[in-house]
């Protein structure tokens, strides 16, 4: 199964709806493009909601790792929501749950971007 990606605006914020797995190739490139035409757009604060992914690989957590870093030396914010327990479990392993700005809540994390 591979990745799928929605996407929508709430309150000046763009969340990437991700369904799938974030592996290497298909799934990674994917969510890379996406993330790169945002920011081509002026869009740079980005939610990734991350409810309905049932795998992510080393590739995908480094894909995550990429769009944050790319995110932020473009000035924008990068944020997760709605982590599976296999995403955040991962995330806790390789320590980059403390790097990200994680939420369960979509309206808190909304609320959470700086008004730019």
């Amino acid at each position: 199964m591979s990745m799928k990606i929605s996407t929508r605006q709430v309150d000046g914020v763009t969340i990437l709806d991700l369904s799938g797995r974030i592996t290497l190739g298909e799934g990674s490139v994917q969510l890379r493009d996406a993330v790169r035409d945002l920011l081509g757009k002026g869009q740079k604060r980005i939610l990734l909601n991350l409810g309905q992914v049932n795998y992510i690989d080393s590739s995908g957590i480094g894909e995550l790792v990429s769009a944050f870093t790319t995110v932020r030396n473009q000035g924008g914010e990068l944020k997760l929501l709605n982590l599976t327990k296999k995403v955040h479990d991962l995330l806790q392993i390789n320590k980059l749950y403390t790097v990200f700005d994680v939420s369960d809540d979509e309206a808190h994390a909304i609320a959470s971007f700086s008004r730019a």
